[in-house]
């Protein structure tokens, strides 16, 4: 149910909430400001890119901040942060509870880097204590281009609307072409199988996806084999990138 009355306004506005406002009547002056957020804006992103420039292989891990610690997708979502930590990769999450804290914890427990990218939300969402790099950001957008610049694959643990948003956005980005020779890979046995007789029987049966937009999505029923999905694609991130023309740095240049 949502607060009315004096309880609706008690809560401290964040710069997402503020931003997203349905604008009526608002004088000039407000609908100016926009174009005064594109410094606060890029200041986000500046912080975001110099934190996370020296990070080489990473792996992005999603899943409910809402799990707690005796839950057995808490502990499979720690075993997937140290499988991958084993591998070699730093693991990066939205450095909050549940999922997230697991997974960061996994990669704590076998001394990989652990990366936390925290969003400000109207109920406070504290960084979980097992990030070794700690990122606050205020605006989703700029967070979500984080969990895919330094990332090279996506793992999908057990969430709620959040996680399923940011799978869909990886779909997204793989069908168009944006991203390539990204794994999306669901973790837990049975968790998925709902989803993907839905995507089977409605949306591709209805031409509204195409079948090679359901091979991106692979189901690791462990935690083990996660690593070996991330490996095999990695080569082939590789192998392209060194083929195309990237952007330098000027003062790199110098």
């Amino acid at each position: 149910m949502e607060p009315t009355g004096d309880a609706a306004v008690e809560h401290r506005q964040t710069f997402d909430e503020e931003l997203l406002l349905w604008l009526g009547n608002e004088p000039a002056a407000v609908r100016a400001a926009d174009a005064e957020r594109i410094h606060d804006i890029a200041a986000e992103f500046g912080r975001g890119f110099d934190a996370l420039a020296r990070v080489e292989r990473a792996v992005t891990v999603f899943g409910s901040a809402r799990t707690p610690p005796e839950h057995p997708s808490y502990a499979m979502a720690r075993e997937v942060g140290a499988c991958l930590g084993r591998a070699g990769y730093a693991v990066m999450t939205g450095g909050g509870g549940g999922i997230m804290e697991a997974a960061n914890r996994g990669a704590r427990d076998v001394g990989a880097l652990s990366i936390g990218c925290n969003i400000e939300l109207p109920r406070e969402q504290k960084l979980n204590p097992y990030v070794d790099v700690g990122l606050r950001f205020r605006h989703f957008f700029a967070r979500k281009v984080m969990f895919v610049r330094y990332a090279c694959a996506f793992v999908i643990c057990p969430g709620g609307f959040g996680t399923l948003d940011e799978l869909f956005e990886a779909l997204t980005l793989i069908q168009t072409s944006t991203i390539r020779h990204f794994p999306v890979i669901l973790v837990g046995e049975g968790e998925w199988d709902g989803l993907l007789d839905w995507l089977r029987a409605r949306a591709l049966a209805e031409r509204r996806i195409d079948a090679a937009d359901l091979d991106v999505l692979q189901v690791a029923a462990r935690p083990s084999q996660v690593p070996e999905i991330v490996n095999a694609a990695h080569a082939r991130q590789q192998a392209y990138a060194s083929a195309q023309r990237r952007r330098v740095s000027l003062l790199a240049r110098r």
